[in-house]
């Protein structure tokens, strides 16, 4: 794309690559990445009180899915059920959803889990919830009704992350979908990896390696995530409109003309799709409808579900399919739609929508002036994919960094004055301000902290910015939303804004010797805007 730094951008994404395949197999460890012949038969024996099989469905074209059954027990002839079709999730074979098949088919679902195309022993290349894909779920459902004893107008799916994304895209184009869960799933899949223009390099490179490791990536993909990774701008627009076509908030229309009842589950610290892009959608759709977000990493508030634990995300998505398939009356429809578990205190919040979180706002003044140095990471940083959310969710720990000690050659600093009382930050946190550069391109991120008595900064949000073709030494305005959360901050605390130009997560766009001005003029002042719960 003619930036300078090529040699170097490479060399970083060799890096990226090596450290994302690497978290796929930690990954792979910690949710079941096996081959299914390893571990087929203790998944039978676990599922002894249900009638299960392994079988070959026929997707689009006659491509075989490989896939698995779960009837309820004591099924007598004539008798119907409602069903569930599961897609697997990115890179996991078709045993992931044993237990949860389980306990499905012990209430009286027919469920139905599918390897998706491209991955494991299933045919096909890895189409990305492309065309094919979207076949296959119809495929998979006409399959389900000629062999197995469900009833046709009672049918769900549901899914983790690409099996999420499959199931709503599936709803969108086929009638028969009457309920989804959608779990750590998206609906916008360049907002997901490519919000604020920015390539969300440890996640797409995770999710490279993953797929490489476990399946067949279609020539296509391969192009695509080639010209991603390679920042090649002159190929922008064939990828956006690629990611377009596999995101569900493209067919809006369409699902809400077939109105399935749609759960959205996702956790604040998504780093493969991060929260901001559900809830836009969540408001968007005119169905039935729930929002739950939790603390955690991409799959890790359900992962427990997966091993059979007791699990709130696999729970409600029960309760949701008992209420809309079954038409029991377990009152999730009358509960507030909008579910948040806070990442402080760990309760839980209901909300009649999304604009009814963070109604109040405080606002932090960005007046002094700040001149950064780019290329040179200052500390600041979203953490590592997978890995830091995680912490944050089961030990309360997120990524920190020291305020005062932060370089203020390569990070600008403004803070709040100490709060008297605790500040319970919720929804999007978002930041206006001015900025000039030396150069055409460049990249920034802002980060939002609790900082303590000590200047320890506890990571609130964050969120990065790139821009390209400006003219240098000319201000232009810039608008951001940070990721979404729930954090309380203790009273005597304080926020602080931090932005730099360089964070592993992201592919950083700042040429050799760039250098970023922020700015508050008097006509168009900086500021951030941070979202808090009334009280």
């Amino acid at each position: 794309m003619g930036l300078p730094r090529r040699a170097l951008r490479t060399k970083a994404l060799r890096t990226t690559s090596i450290s994302s395949l690497s978290a796929a197999l930690v990954a792979g460890a910690a949710f079941g990445l096996a081959p299914a012949t390893a571990t087929a038969a203790p998944a039978t024996q676990a599922a002894a009180a249900a009638d299960v099989r392994f079988v070959d469905i026929p997707g689009d074209g006659g491509t075989i899915l490989k896939g698995n059954v779960f009837t309820p027990a004591g099924a007598q002839a004539g008798q119907k059920f409602p069903a569930i079709v599961l897609p697997t999730s990115w890179a996991v074979p078709q045993i992931e959803y044993v237990a949860q098949a389980q306990k499905l088919a012990d209430s009286g679902y027919v469920v139905v889990s599918y390897n998706s195309r491209g991955f494991w022993q299933s045919g096909g290349n890895i189409e990305v919830a492309g065309p094919p894909d979207i076949a296959d779920a119809s495929r998979v459902i006409d399959w389900t009704l000629a062999n197995t004893p469900t009833d046709p107008d009672k049918v769900g799916m549901a899914g983790v992350s690409y099996g999420a994304g499959i199931s709503l895209l599936a709803a969108a184009h086929d009638k028969r979908v009457k309920a989804v869960g959608a779990i750590s799933g998206w609906a916008d899949l360049i907002e997901s990896i490519y919000s604020g223009r920015t390539q969300h390099s440890q996640a797409a490179g995770l999710l490279t390696g993953a797929g490489f490791l476990t399946g067949r990536p279609s020539p296509e993909l391969q192009q695509i995530m080639a010209d991603f990774l390679g920042s090649n701008l002159a190929k922008e627009q064939e990828m956006i409109d690629w990611g377009r076509k596999r995101s569900p908030a493209t067919y809006l229309d369409k699902l809400n003309a077939n109105k399935p009842a749609v759960l959205l589950a996702n956790a604040w610290g998504d780093t493969i799709f991060p929260p901001n892009q559900y809830a836009k959608f969540y408001e968007q759709l005119e169905v039935p409808k729930r929002l739950e977000f939790r603390p955690g990493d991409h799959a890790t508030a359900e992962a427990t579900g997966l091993l059979g634990l007791p699990n709130d995300v696999w729970t409600n998505t029960q309760r949701w399919f008992d209420h809309y398939l079954k038409g029991t009356d377990n009152g999730i429809d009358r509960e507030q739609p909008v579910q948040l578990k806070s990442r402080s205190t760990g309760a839980y919040e209901g909300y009649a929508d999304w604009k009814s979180v963070g109604t109040a706002t405080t606002r932090i003044p960005l007046n002094d002036t700040e001149k950064l140095l780019a290329n040179v990471d200052s500390g600041a940083n979203g953490g590592i994919v997978l890995l830091s959310n995680a912490l944050d969710q089961f030990f309360k720990a997120p990524p920190t960094a020291s305020i005062p000690l932060l370089p203020r050659t390569f990070a600008g600093v403004w803070q709040s004055p100490r709060y008297t009382s605790g500040q319970q930050v919720r929804g999007n946190v978002k930041l206006h301000t001015t900025v000039s550069s030396t150069k055409p391109s460049g990249t920034l991120v802002a980060y939002l902290y609790d900082v303590g008595p000590l200047g320890v900064g506890k990571l609130v949000s964050h969120a990065p910015y790139t821009f390209h073709d400006r003219t240098p030494g000319q201000p232009f305005g810039v608008d951001l939303e940070l990721f979404s959360t729930a954090y309380d901050v203790p009273e005597g605390h304080r926020l602080a804004l931090v932005i730099d130009t360089v964070d592993p997560l992201y592919i950083e766009h700042n040429p050799t010797g760039a250098q970023l001005t922020f700015s508050s003029p008097a006509a168009d002042p900086s500021f951030v805007s941070v979202p808090l719960r009334e009280k």
